[in-house]
């Protein structure tokens, strides 16, 4: 469907790669009482999260880091059971994202485009959505707007853990639990909820990434007349 087609698909699948090192990194909001996380141990503080996170219907994801000393910002809604959308940039380059019904959307800037695929993409995409199932080459991608899969990987995926002191973090009273082997902190909320509400990391891969907004009411829905991936086969 035009040059440089093969190219593009080649390069979209380069930058889900790139994504998914966000799953190594996430973090949300609380209630009023105190829900007794901080007298646990740091496991037993990861365990309660993890026990809060797997009935949550939505949580908004926020932040930036760095992964392979490229920066990386988000701004995600997901929705549990359906996927998710916003807004991502990687080095620069800025897309939206929709993932709903086991389908991705993806609506880049002509910078993005152009670096996907030269000015080809950009005429064949300007202004438009592309369309792909969230599997295979897009799979990376779709695992960011899944909130079951990126907590899993958030709260599963850690080396020896230490409880770290009681403060207010992006607003909610929380504990930290730092991870002594592979860096970061991750705070969990101490009253209402014990849900994550931010892991921050220091050093070449750092970043902040805050979680907020849990449960609040959102919707999906697919974009019209996307650009169907498997047409520029």
């Amino acid at each position: 469907m035009g040059p440089g087609a093969a190219s593009i698909q080649t390069r979209i699948s380069t930058l889900a790669v790139c994504a998914a090192a966000l799953a190594g990194g996430i973090a949300g909001c609380g209630g009023a009482s105190d829900n007794g996380v901080a007298a646990k141990s740091p496991d037993g503080i990861v365990t309660a999260a993890s026990n809060a996170v797997s009935g949550v219907k939505s949580v908004h994801v926020s932040g930036s880091l760095l992964s392979g000393g490229s920066p990386i910002t988000l701004d995600l809604t997901l929705v549990a059971g359906k996927g998710g959308g916003g807004q991502m940039a990687v080095n620069g380059l800025s897309f939206r994202l929709i993932d709903v019904g086991q389908v991705v959307y993806i609506n880049g800037s002509d910078a993005f485009w152009s670096r996907i695929g030269g000015s080809s993409a950009v005429q064949l995409f300007h202004g438009k959505w592309l369309r792909a199932p969230a599997n295979g080459q897009f799979a990376s991608i779709a695992s960011l707007t899944n909130v079951q899969t990126l907590f899993n990987k958030l709260l599963s995926s850690h080396g020896t853990l230490a409880k770290g002191p009681t403060s207010t973090v992006a607003g909610q009273k929380a504990v930290a639990v730092v991870d002594t082997t592979k860096g970061g902190t991750l705070y969990v909320a101490t009253t209402g909820q014990p849900y994550p509400v931010q892991i921050a990391k220091s050093g070449s891969q750092g970043g902040r990434i805050v979680f907020d907004r849990y449960n609040e009411s959102t919707s999906l829905s697919a974009p019209a007349n996307a650009i169907d991936v498997s047409k520029l086969r």
